[in-house]
């Protein structure tokens, strides 16, 4: 009769062992983004709910931080200097995977919400981001270099911290809005929400978000990759087009 009981009482005891953690219950406004000729950009509402066990939320409760990260991509960093009077490309940096859009809205400045080690194995925040150099080299360089693709991609608009853009009613239910720049690259993007407690993170869920060309767009994109050649030599010609087309309208204004 023992026995009988016992293969149950394994069966259920991870569920009962989970249950006592919280949930996420996360959603975006868009799964897919269409990039058109008028596009300007977007904002993406990130919203949610936390399930409790018991269904009350604690006395304190967790913290939340969501991040959308663009698909990786490789960089190649040249650093400027000034020899003789001119500016010529000096050392460089290649990275093999670099987000091309990372944006991080939390409840609370994320330093003050989560524990440094925990930050870095979640790449929670800008200066956690695993930038993946190519090749080894000096420390001190690596961070300077490090430093500028940051730079780079925060005055494109393209990485972004918010520390009170999260919004959290009544300990359940949270909100952020995140924008999304006019010529932020296209591909498969995550949406990633973490509930954070006494620094740890205790629950996380993911959201995948589509972002493609539309329309005329997609059909040059589609067009270019195919005839690479053929679309350089016809872009070529229009702007040579273009140029004397401009001449000919500047030499009969002047007449």
């Amino acid at each position: 009769m023992k026995r009988r009981w016992l293969l149950p009482l394994l069966t259920i005891a991870p569920m009962l062992m989970g249950a006592e953690q919280p949930k996420l219950v996360p959603d975006v406004s868009q799964r897919q983004i269409d990039i058109i000729y008028s596009f300007t950009g977007a904002e993406l509402l990130l919203f949610g709910a936390i399930l409790y066990p018991g269904g009350r939320a604690p006395t304190k409760p967790p913290e939340i931080a969501v991040v959308i990260k663009g698909p990786p991509e490789p960089v190649l960093v040249r650093e400027k200097a000034r020899i003789a009077g001119i500016w010529i490309n000096a050392d460089s940096a290649a990275y093999r995977s670099v987000p091309s859009f990372y944006a991080l809205a939390s409840s609370k400045p994320i330093g003050s919400i989560v524990q440094p080690r925990t930050a870095v194995i979640y790449e929670l925040g800008i200066d956690n981001l695993q930038l993946s150099p190519s090749s080894g080299g000096d420390p001190a360089e690596a961070r300077r270099f490090e430093e500028g693709v940051v730079d780079l991609k925060r005055r494109g608009g393209y990485y972004s911290e918010s520390a009170h853009g999260v919004e959290i009613s009544e300990g359940v239910l949270y909100r952020a809005r995140i924008a999304i720049p006019a010529r932020v690259p296209v591909g498969r993007y995550t949406a990633e929400t973490y509930l954070i407690q006494d620094g740890r993170v205790i629950a996380a869920a993911t959201r995948d978000i589509d972002i493609a060309k539309s329309g005329f767009e997609a059909f040059v994109a589609r067009w270019a990759e195919k005839h690479a050649i053929i679309y350089g030599l016809v872009a070529i010609a229009l702007s040579l087009a273009l140029g004397w087309a401009a001449g000919q309208i500047s030499d009969r204004l002047k007449r």
